[in-house]
């Protein structure tokens, strides 16, 4: 069961409408606001624990155990990406690694990751 731990959390103002993006992971963009990660393998502030619409404040998880939404089958341990909507993705040469699977899960399932920050990527 996926569970939130020792996160860090920050505020952020929503450069779009994030009411929807419920631990999904954002970027942070060059206006200093965060919007939904939209390309696949892309590199991300974290995940969207708290959304709002645009121009209001959001909580953005940037380390730490926190829960993503699986955009596909993931397999505990394995290093995670994020797809072109925001979900987590298992990652692929290329890609940034976000972080870890701490749990199994298939596609629209809420699981549990570590979240790290670094742009690490998978060789």
């Amino acid at each position: 069961m996926a569970v939130m731990q020792s996160r860090d959390n920050r505020t952020f103002v929503a450069g779009e409408d994030l009411s929807a993006a419920q631990f999904k992971f954002v970027t942070l963009e060059s206006d200093g606001k965060v919007d939904l990660a939209d390309a696949a393998g892309e590199n991300a502030m974290g995940v969207c624990i708290v959304g709002a619409a645009a121009d209001k404040a959001v909580t953005v998880c940037v380390s730490g155990s926190v829960m993503v939404e699986a955009g596909g089958v993931i397999a505990a341990g394995a290093q995670l990406q994020t797809g072109a909507d925001g979900t987590a993705l298992t990652a692929a040469a290329g890609d940034v690694v976000l972080g870890y699977a701490r749990e199994a899960g298939v596609d629209g399932q809420i699981i549990e990751m570590e979240m790290i920050q670094g742009g690490n990527v998978v060789a």
